[in-house]
């Protein structure tokens, strides 16, 4: 592949934006799609949110389960 001609800019890519800048949410799960909406810009909140309930509404969902630690038994 030729280099860069003069004048042109070379942008490296990221495999996580799309080439105009847009978040590509695909293969984020629910948990990195919270995190990421709370520092994304305001025009990208909505399409998060609209994933995370795509995610959430899916058959194979379920939800994460908590895990209490059991006390041992005194005898």
């Amino acid at each position: 592949m030729a280099s860069n001609k003069t004048g042109q800019k070379s942008r490296t890519g990221n495999p996580m934006v799309t080439k105009n800048g847009n978040p590509r949410l695909g293969p984020l799960n629910i948990e990195q799609l919270e995190k990421l909406s709370a520092s994304a810009r305001k025009k990208n909140v909505a399409k998060i949110q609209r994933r995370i309930t795509e995610l959430k509404s899916r058959p194979t969902y379920r939800a994460p389960v908590v895990e209490v630690a059991a006390e041992p038994v005194a005898e």
